[in-house]
């Protein structure tokens, strides 16, 4: 019998297939206790769309595998970050088109200054590498992504924002 941790680490995220639930980070844990499989795992954010449909992706395929006592934990502490991204989830948004975020790293402890403004950043284009980006809208597809056109290619492509 393939292992738990094998099956649910090929799941695919049901909002960007190019990426497995462990390459996006969201795959925190998986443990067979006594007979059971123990998934643990923390979406993107807390009102994701899509998390009913991954805690549905990962008891089909675990049951399909021949899993039949299976748990699956939603954990929301500490919070999902892009930094949790895999290298290879974040080379994959890059050749599938959407620019990967950048890494954001430890957050600071303490009062976080308030902007208005959206921070300033150079997005370069997946398909040429020009940072000659332009933001269309904040909001792509999904909470997560915003919509940018390459000034130089003229292509419009999605964005994961960092978080």
């Amino acid at each position: 019998m393939v292992s738990a941790r094998e099956i649910v680490s090929a799941v695919v995220d049901p909002e960007l297939p190019v990426l497995t639930l462990a390459d996006l980070g969201v795959l925190r844990d998986v443990r067979e206790e006594g007979g059971r499989v123990v998934v643990t795992i923390t979406p993107t954010y807390s009102g994701c769309p899509a998390l009913d449909e991954m805690r549905a992706d990962l008891r089909a395929d675990l049951v399909e595998a021949g899993y039949s006592d299976i748990e699956i934990r939603t954990v929301l502490h500490p919070a999902w970050t892009t930094d949790w991204i895999s290298d290879a989830g974040l080379r994959k948004l890059a050749d599938h088109g959407i620019a990967p975020p950048q890494r954001i790293g430890p957050r600071a402890v303490g009062p976080i200054p308030l902007t208005l403004e959206p921070p300033a950043r150079r997005v370069p284009c997946p398909r040429c590498g020009s940072v000659d980006t332009t933001e269309l809208s904040r909001f792509g597809s999904t909470a997560c992504k915003a919509l940018r056109r390459c000034e130089d290619c003229r292509e419009p492509f999605e964005q994961i924002k960092e978080l």
